[in-house]
């Protein structure tokens, strides 16, 4: 007999021993299979606490998923919580090793240090807005396309732009005004105005409205699949799954722009667009950069611009309306300033103006502050990255700097919880002293490349919603609540109430 596929079973002394039978070889199968299973469990175990080494974060990591539980449903007493657990600790999903950096210094060093980490954004981010886009570039080829797109963000570019957001804003605000006297959410409004608004500064009438409506409407899409941890697959259904059909909308449409501003300029048109004035500087002869870009790479960038700006800008937006709503002594100063330079708020803004008014200036970058749109953004280590004198960050893990903490540092900004616009109109003041702090737009050599057009943005809306507006915030208890997507929003989408202002 095969004493190793069978099993013997004794009854009594009295009884003889007999046999059951098994199939051949299917308790070694067992075996087998469940000491690989229990194998690779301490392996991966082993592997955690290897990399983790000293780092505040779980003894443990949960078999195979990790804290991918936890990170369904992302919440700021979460972060925070990790994020004082110290300046560096440690999490890991899917076997995804990741280092979380709450310190300035540590945040500031990851965002600095393009020789060990390269922005990944999050783990799905190449599938989404493709792998070869420029973002993902380092070293000196980043370097030298970050310098051909600069010339897309000119005073003069931007003073282009300035028209047409002011043309934009207001074919947008006829349907804000509370025609029912109730107040109602204004996230959603306030994204396709910022949707539009975007589209028509890059793509001009290269891109129909039917179109605007339509990415504006699948973006969310996009949005959804950016949270910083999502199921890894793009399997049907998933949100990585939708988020790229609804990238294929939305390139499709960007690519035709593209050619349509190539045959616009061709034909000797006038720039309406940034496609337009990028074409148009490429083609003047003194240009000493790259001459050609073939449609596919002039839409990926556009993507990009869209990418980074959608949904931050649209966070920065809806913030600013209620930190101006519940603070109404600020709103009254900003309506003051509009008045006094402005004058009739039926003047088209321009950026000369715009230039004259400090106070709004600070209101905008004090909620940028206050309710930064990006918390974090997630980096790659590319080989090992000694971060601190007793602790290197394996290669081909994630680290993520955080911005908030840098932003909430009491030594900077006093009371840093208080909306306060006043603390930037100080030159010699802390927060203007120290620049270092201010992590919005990020730093090193991905900074954010439209730091002056976000924020030129996001005042002129302000700016004409103060002059033609009084405003109310209907305020719940979710107004303070904060929901952590790619960027962050009021939990109650921020129900506000416009009527036309009072003279």
């Amino acid at each position: 007999m095969d004493r190793s596929a069978s099993a013997s079973i004794p009854t009594s002394t009295s009884s003889p021993p007999y046999s059951i039978p098994l199939p051949s070889g299917s308790g070694s199968w067992l075996y087998t299979t469940l000491a690989v299973l229990f194998t690779l469990l301490a392996l991966e175990q082993s592997v955690y606490r290897y990399k983790k080494r000293h780092l505040p974060g779980a003894a443990w990591t949960i078999p195979v998923i990790g804290k991918f539980a936890d990170s369904l449903k992302p919440t700021m007493e979460g972060y925070m919580r990790q994020w004082n657990a110290g300046d560096l600790s440690a999490v890991s999903v899917f076997n995804i090793f990741i280092v979380m950096a709450s310190s300035n210094e540590y945040s500031r060093k990851i965002l600095n240090s393009p020789t060990y980490a390269e922005p990944c954004l999050v783990h799905a981010a190449k599938q989404i807005i493709f792998p070869d886009n420029w973002v993902f570039l380092t070293g000196k080829e980043h370097v030298a396309y970050r310098k051909a797109l600069n010339l897309l963000f000119t005073r003069k570019a931007l003073s282009l732009y300035f028209g047409i957001q002011d043309k934009v804003t207001r074919e947008h605000f006829r349907n804000w005004v509370s025609t029912d006297g109730k107040p109602r959410p204004i996230m959603m409004i306030a994204r396709h105005l910022n949707m539009d608004t975007s589209l028509r500064v890059f793509c001009g009438d290269h891109i129909p409205a039917a179109a605007t409506q339509e990415i504006s409407d699948k973006y969310w899409d996009i949005t959804r699949a950016l949270e910083l941890v999502n199921f890894p697959l793009a399997l049907p259904g998933t949100k990585i799954w939708r988020a790229i059909r609804a990238r294929k909308v939305a390139f499709k449409w960007l690519v035709e722009a593209a050619a349509k501003s190539k045959v616009h300029m061709a034909n000797g048109g006038e720039p309406t667009c940034m496609l337009d004035g990028w074409l148009q500087t490429i083609q003047d002869p003194e240009w000493k950069g790259r001459k050609e870009f073939s449609d596919r790479e002039m839409a990926m960038v556009i993507f990009s611009f869209l990418f980074a700006s959608q949904d931050a800008m649209s966070s920065g937006l809806i913030y600013a309306f209620q930190h101006l709503a519940d603070n109404p002594a600020v709103l009254a100063k900003v309506r003051e300033e509009q008045d006094r330079v402005r004058g009739d708020p039926n003047n088209p803004m321009t950026l000369e103006l715009f230039n004259d008014m400090p106070y709004l200036n600070a209101v905008v970058k004090e909620s940028f502050r206050v309710k930064p749109p990006v918390l974090m953004v997630p980096y790659k280590t590319t080989r090992a990255f000694p971060i601190s004198d007793d602790y290197t960050v394996p290669a081909n893990s994630m680290v993520i700097p955080s911005f908030y903490n840098s932003l909430q540092d009491p030594e900077v900004y006093s009371n840093p919880q208080e909306f306060d616009p006043t603390r930037w109109l100080d030159p010699n003041g802390p927060a203007q002293s120290s620049p270092r702090n201010y992590l919005v737009f990020g730093s090193g050599p991905h900074r954010c490349i439209g730091v002056e057009y976000a924020i030129m943005n996001i005042a002129l809306v302000i700016a004409h919603a103060v002059s033609m507006w009084d405003w109310e915030h209907a305020r719940t208890h979710e107004s303070d609540e904060i929901e952590i997507i790619a960027t962050i929003f009021p939990k109650d989408g921020c129900h506000m109430k416009f009527t036309p202002r009072a003279t």
